[in-house]
């Protein structure tokens, strides 16, 4: 790449890590806002909880277009680029004066959004040492979710002074200051590394590797399913053993303060002892979790609960990321992980979606569902991802599966 690697993780601390933790901020300071302020202009509950989703849909549109992005303009433009276009997607929820208003700005937003997380995932990618990918991946992870973890309390002050919509103000300020902080990234040298016969778009190079996308993209789907589904089914759960709002809130400040605390070691041991060491046992952890969820009768159990599938959750921070870039190839690798990104976002939009189709029918059995996706996971995991360590591969474990050319160690 142009300019020095980073020689160690400190390196990225300002360029990278404390970025993230100010977009972490401003994320966590308007989330619980958007529903709210969909409400204050009119909606009702359904719509409001349609439009908050529609930060997930803005990131499934964004993925694909993403790749050819950071493929054509490199990581310092692209994140530029998207954090202007997310900026003006805040100022429009910011401003909005209808629900259309605020439905385009929150899909602007979390379409920018794909631009940004694409960019950064390359550099890391290209500028860390494969020993120390894991750790970095987790790192940043860490960070944004140490970040949104304050951003609600920001985000609170802010509003207490200004009224509901400062948590949108909260996150303009944390999109652009984060965006400038990152743009003092250099590109890295595989935007003019391209192979004369290969696929160039996102869609194509998912044909290619379409084996990989069957089998490990299966697992990143079912993972990003289970992370995501805890949103759903803690607090209408906690909901249905009779807790109020701000007891399944602290629940879930709890859960969220353990995620953080075992994000960063989940990366040494993924950098130690190989990616499966990580990722099969979050989903085993997740999945136990929903099985014993509709066992929960107090605050306390449910507590428990919510404290094992925060556990599991922070196993999963970096995870995707981090098998993303071992399985990349060096060639066209922004539109490849653009396809990959796409798998995980669908998984984590798809979640909640299923949560809810089969609560209507019974919340217990949503659970259950959940928990077989992730045991399902867990399998697919396990057979599936390639031993990416830093020590001597055994031969028996290369065999296992086929990565693109040039990524095992």
């Amino acid at each position: 790449m142009s300019g020095t690697p980073p020689a160690a993780l400190r390196d990225l601390v300002g360029p990278v890590y404390v970025p993230a933790a100010v977009f972490g901020v401003g994320q966590g300071a308007a989330l619980p806002i958007v529903a709210l302020t969909a409400r204050d202009l009119g909606a009702s509950v359904a719509v409001s909880a349609l439009v908050t989703a529609l930060t997930g849909a803005g990131l499934l549109a964004g993925d694909l277009p993403a790749g050819r992005i950071v493929a054509r303009f490199g990581e310092r433009r692209s994140i530029l680029g998207g954090a202007a276009a997310g900026a003006v997607g805040v100022l429009l929820c910011l401003v909005a004066w209808d629900l259309w208003s605020l439905a385009v700005g929150v899909l602007l937003a979390g379409s920018a959004m794909s631009v940004w997380s694409l960019a950064r995932q390359r550099y890391l990618t290209e500028a860390v040492p494969l020993a120390l990918r894991a750790r970095a991946m987790s790192v940043f992870a860490t960070a944004w979710r140490a970040g949104a973890l304050v951003g609600p309390f920001v985000g609170a002050a802010v509003i207490t002074a200004v009224g509901l919509r400062g948590g949108f103000a909260v996150q303009l300020v944390a999109v652009v200051v984060s965006g400038l902080l990152m743009a003092r990234l250099p590109d890295s040298a595989s935007r003019t590394v391209r192979d004369g016969s290969a696929p160039v778009t996102p869609l194509a190079v998912a044909s290619t590797y379409r084996h990989m996308f069957l089998t490990l993209g299966i697992g990143t789907v079912l993972l990003g399913a289970a992370r995501a589904s805890r949103d759903a089914v803690v607090p209408l759960w906690g909901d249905h053993i009779g807790l109020t709002p701000a007891q399944v809130s602290l629940l879930f400040g709890v859960a969220g303060v353990v995620e953080v605390l075992v994000s960063s070691p989940a990366g040494h041991l993924m950098d130690r002892f190989g990616r499966r060491a990580v990722a099969t046992p979050s989903l085993v952890l997740l999945g136990t979790a929903y099985v014993l969820l509709p066992l929960t009768g107090t605050a306390l159990t449910l507590g428990l609960v919510a404290v094992v599938l925060g556990i599991g959750n922070g196993f999963g921070n970096g995870v995707v990321m981090t098998i993303g870039a071992d399985v990349s190839p060096a060639t066209n690798r922004a539109e490849f992980l653009a396809s990959w990104r796409l798998l995980h976002d669908a998984g984590m939009f798809g979640g909640p979606l299923a949560i809810g189709v089969v609560a209507a029918q019974t919340l217990v059995g949503a659970s259950l569902v959940i928990a077989a996706l992730a045991g399902a996971g867990a399998v697919v995991m396990w057979r599936s991802i390639p031993t990416f360590i830093p020590f001597p591969v055994r031969a028996r474990d290369t065999a296992r599966t086929t990565a693109p050319e040039g990524t095992r160690t």
